[in-house]
């Protein structure tokens, strides 16, 4: 998979090309830069053990993730069990999401962006007026 054009030099002049992918419980990938990831993973590791809910979080998160490294194309070759994990067949969407990216299947991505409503963007819309956008 190829970085789109605007997102290659401030994403290698941010990680010097290094990046770690991971799962996510909505069953698309997370792609980290590697300082960003370090700073999940810290976060990770402080949850408490005894609770079932953390361990099972961190042993998607720290477990799946894979360190990656941009190619001079900006390219990254995604492993296999997490395509498989992702159920990633042929086309893929990638989304910028603040300081970590989104992987999608199309497929599954075209599915749940279909499935937007207004009604939910109107239960949000007391939170999002504080923003400033």
């Amino acid at each position: 998979m190829a970085i789109p054009a605007k997102y290659r030099e401030p994403l290698q002049d941010a990680c010097d090309s290094q990046l770690v992918i991971t799962v996510d419980r909505d069953r698309c990938l997370l792609i980290y830069p590697l300082p960003e990831w370090e700073v999940i993973e810290q976060k990770l590791a402080r949850l408490p053990n005894l609770n079932k809910a953390a361990r099972l979080m961190q042993r998607m998160l720290i477990g799946y993730a894979t360190e990656l490294e941009l190619d001079s194309s900006a390219r990254i070759l995604v492993p296999p069990p997490l395509r498989e994990f992702a159920g990633m067949e042929k086309k893929v969407v990638l989304i910028g999401q603040g300081k970590k990216f989104e992987l999608w299947d199309e497929q599954r991505w075209g599915s749940l962006s279909d499935g937007f409503s207004t009604d939910d963007s109107e239960e949000l819309s007391s939170e999002l007026e504080s923003l400033s956008l």
